[in-house]
C-alpha cells in the first residue's frame, strides 16, 4: 500500500500555484509501504517530478518559517546547497537530506539535490513515517 501525503495550500499561494498548473490534484508525496520490493519516496508538483529510494534518505528533520517571496509558485533551488523546495505555504515544512543527490527541478540531470523541502499538510506525520521506516 502507498501512503499520500497531500500538500497544504495556503489561501496566498493558491493562485501563482495554479498559474504553474500546482493544484491539490496535481501536487503530492508518495511513500510506499515498507513490505514493498522497491520502497520509494515521489513527489509530484505540477509538471515537476522527484524521487528517490526510501534508503537514501540520509536525514528527517521539520522547518517552517519561510518567506513569502523565497517560496511562492514553483519549485525553488536553494542557491547555498542546490536543495530543492516544494512548498505551498511558507508555515511548517519536512526537510529531507539525501545519501545521493537527485534530480528534481532539472529534467537533464545536471542539477542535482542533495535535500529536499516539502510543505505536506501533515508535516509531524511524513517525518515520523519516514523516521520509522525499515529501509532507513
Amino acid at each position: 500500500m502507498v501512503t499520500r501525503h497531500e500538500f497544504a495550500f495556503a489561501p496566498t499561494y493558491r493562485l501563482p500555484a495554479l498559474a504553474l498548473g500546482i493544484t491539490p490534484r496535481t501536487a503530492w508525496v508518495e511513500l510506499d509501504d515498507p513490505e514493498a520490493a522497491a520502497q520509494e519516496l515521489r513527489v509530484r508538483f505540477g509538471l515537476w517530478r522527484l524521487r528517490t529510494p526510501v534508503a537514501n534518505i540520509t536525514g528527517v528533520q521539520r522547518s517552517g518559517g519561510f518567506a513569502y517571496l523565497k517560496t511562492v509558485g514553483p519549485p525553488h533551488l536553494s542557491f547555498s546547497d542546490k536543495g530543492v523546495t516544494f512548498a505551498t505555504n511558507g508555515e511548517a515544512a519536512v526537510c529531507l537530506e539525501l545519501g545521493t543527490p537527485v534530480k528534481g527541478i532539472d529534467p537533464t540531470g545536471r542539477i542535482v539535490h542533495p535535500g529536499v523541502t516539502l510543505t505536506v499538510a501533515d508535516p509531524d506525520r511524513l517525518a515520523q513515517e519516514l523516521t520509522a521506516h525499515p529501509a532507513r
